[in-house]
């Protein structure tokens, strides 16, 4: 009887309460955010760890390779806990790409739900409360309809993401996106720029918009273009920065330097993705780009006034790929100068076309070339973060690093910049401070705050 009645207490005690584990790349972590804003609308309370939890959430993405298995072994280190009344969701990009399959693998999964079906997620609940099993969310990537709440719970309450695009028209052949997330839908501006606004009325001053490829953004209403959003929100009383990522080349369009260029609270900082510098490459990955239209790009973004930081990811060793291949990818690190490069060595994914084409190039080929690359790429960083020694940049305050006595913060660039400071109360988190610049790494500024 006491065992009984500990047991309906424990039972009691994690009655709506809920634990989210969140995988994967930017979008995911802002869904996140709006998942637990919603849970905690329909009266949930979040906790921090599994066995206080009545509610456990997976929010899957399935970009990188073996995705799925860390997803499955996580689910069996709790399976456990399925005897204690707990239930499980696995949500997000995993949950899309291997659908009911979960149900087959781990039973003691309630809810699977793909990204498109999030703003179905009070609906779900209801039904999971009333004891449903097998629940799933997994047939809306053809809908128009995004995910739109205002009940988004914000991690940090200095800088704040607005999706403003869902999934991806452009079915590269290596990549899953398009499979897990659905076709392209875009917010309406006025629900962008009002959403902006709260954000910047709560005191949010770096507001970044989010999208698959978020250039690809077309206002479903008709009122503005993807550069005047940026302006529009830019210029709103409050707002020190807008950024946007991640960019796809082929709707990158010049009116997006301009804005830049006239609005100096949009970011100088562009990251364009270009994944190879073969145009042979480029075509068997479905890019619909050469290597010269790419290069046409970043001559806009060199022509601007202001200096714009540029990045990109690189894909090393997709299916085909010569060594011919390879140099030209090597040599569009000197041809365009990035600040930084997110590279990989190529991973099949499924339902993707490239897991149909033979992999020639070998993983020790794939790993000795991907080294090749980033040890020119930080030997090019070296050089490039160089050329800050000396000047004044304005950075915010992201925490702090006691045992070296420094600040950590970023430049409007997005670089990272540890400083020291004269005066023995700590600048706040979100402030801007500027700081002279005295040391520079591949990586990193080091410098000196300047007194006002």
């Amino acid at each position: 009887m006491k065992f009984l009645r500990g047991g309906i207490l424990a039972l009691m005690s994690t009655e709506k309460t809920f634990y989210i584990e969140t995988f994967g790349c930017q979008m995911n972590a802002h869904d996140s955010e709006k998942v637990i804003g919603t849970l905690e609308h329909e009266g949930y309370t979040r906790v921090e760890d599994e066995e206080a939890a009545g509610l456990i959430l997976y929010n899957t993405c399935s970009i990188r390779d073996k995705a799925e298995q860390k997803v499955f072994h996580r689910l069996n280190e709790y399976k456990k806990m399925q005897g204690e009344g707990k239930k499980f969701a696995v949500i997000g990009c995993v949950a899309q790409q291997e659908g009911e399959k979960i149900f087959e693998k781990a039973p003691y999964v309630s809810l699977v739900s793909g990204s498109a079906s999030y703003r179905n997620l009070p609906e779900m609940l209801v039904r999971l409360e009333a004891g449903e099993n097998r629940i799933t969310g997994l047939d809306d990537r053809q809908t128009d309809e995004t995910f739109d709440t205002e009940f988004t719970a914000r991690s940090n309450p200095h800088r704040g993401y607005i999706t403003i695009i869902e999934g991806c028209d452009k079915f590269c052949s290596y990549c899953v996106v398009p499979y897990t997330r659905g076709k392209e839908r875009s917010r309406t501006s006025d629900s962008v720029l009002a959403e902006a606004r709260r954000m910047a009325d709560m005191g949010y001053t770096d507001i970044q918009l989010l999208g698959q490829n978020v250039n690809s953004y077309r206002d479903s209403s008709g009122k503005r273009t993807f550069a005047e959003v940026l302006g529009a929100i830019g210029q709103m009383a409050g707002v020190r920065r807008v950024r946007f990522t991640t960019s796809h080349p082929r709707d990158f369009t010049q009116d997006i330097i301009d804005v830049i260029d006239a609005v100096p609270q949009v970011c100088d900082h562009v990251h364009l993705p270009v994944q190879s510098g073969s145009s042979i490459v480029l075509k068997a990955m479905q890019r619909e780009y050469t290597r010269e239209w790419y290069l046409e790009r970043i001559a806009w973004i060199k022509a601007a006034k202001r200096e714009i930081s540029m990045t990109t990811d690189i894909i090393v060793g997709f299916p085909g790929e010569t060594e011919e291949d390879f140099e030209q990818t090597a040599s569009l690190l000197d041809e365009v100068g990035y600040d930084g490069v997110f590279a990989f060595q190529y991973s099949p994914r499924p339902n993707t076309p490239a897991i149909h084409m033979e992999e020639t190039v070998g993983v020790e080929v794939k790993a000795a070339r991907l080294q090749r690359l980033m040890d020119r790429q930080r030997e090019l960083q070296r050089i490039s973060y160089g050329r800050h020694l000396g000047q004044v940049m304005e950075v915010m305050v992201e925490g702090y690093n006691r045992q070296r006595g420094q600040v950590t913060g970023r430049s409007s660039q997005n670089k990272t910049v540890n400083f020291t400071v004269t005066q023995p109360i700590l600048p706040a988190l979100g402030s801007y401070q500027t700081v002279r610049i005295t040391q520079t790494f591949p990586n990193s500024l080091v410098g000196e705050a300047v007194s006002a």
